[in-house]
This record gives C-alpha cells, sequence and structure tokens, in this order.
C-alpha cells in the first residue's frame, strides 16, 4: 500500500495490476475518460466477464464514496494507518518447499 502511488513505476506491481490501477485512475476522474489504447490492453489481459466484473467494482467504489461525500458521511477511523497486507509473490510456494524439505 505503501508504494500504491508510484504504482506505474514501481516493481511491486505486475503489468495486470498496473493496467487495473491505471483503469481505476482514468475510472476515477470526473468526466470519465479511458483512453482507447488503455482499454485494449486490458482487453489482451482479461475476459470479458473479468472486465464487467472489474468495471463495476470501480463504478460501485466511486459511487459509494460520491455519495458518502455528498451526505458528509466520512470516515470511521477504525482502519486510520492500517491496510490489509498482501502476501509477498512467490512466498507461499517457498514456505511450502521449506515445508516438504522438512
Amino acid at each position: 500500500m505503501v508504494a500504491l502511488p508510484q504504482y506505474k513505476s514501481s516493481a511491486l506491481f505486475s503489468e495486470s495490476e498496473r493496467l487495473v490501477l491505471e483503469y481505476a485512475d482514468a475510472m476515477t476522474q470526473t468526466p470519465v475518460e479511458v483512453p482507447d489504447t488503455l482499454f485494449a490492453k486490458l482487453r489482451e489481459k482479461f475476459s470479458d466477464a473479468q472486465l464487467v466484473e472489474l468495471t463495476a467494482t470501480l463504478a460501485w467504489e466511486n459511487y459509494r464514496a460520491r455519495f458518502d461525500h455528498a451526505f458528509g458521511v466520512e470516515a470511521e477511523g477504525f482502519t486510520q494507518g492500517s491496510y490489509c497486507a498482501m502476501p509477498v509473490r512467490g512466498a507461499a510456494k517457498a514456505q511450502a518447499q521449506h515445508a516438504n524439505s522438512r
């Protein structure tokens, strides 16, 4: 999460993750402007069903955020400074290999 602002250049994100984050940025702009080139790259990586789900999720989060903002709904602070840690790529495989070598 700390590297999220640098997702375009960070090696911590895969090509697919960078595309999704770029898409999320484009969908969050007002007005929404998703370049055809970006959508073409997304189509190369994801199926139609995956793109529908991704787009619906991004649209829902944008709706929710704007709705909350309009009504003055603010964060309750339950996760202030916290984030959900993602597993390091390959860590599960390395752990399994280590367990099997015992």
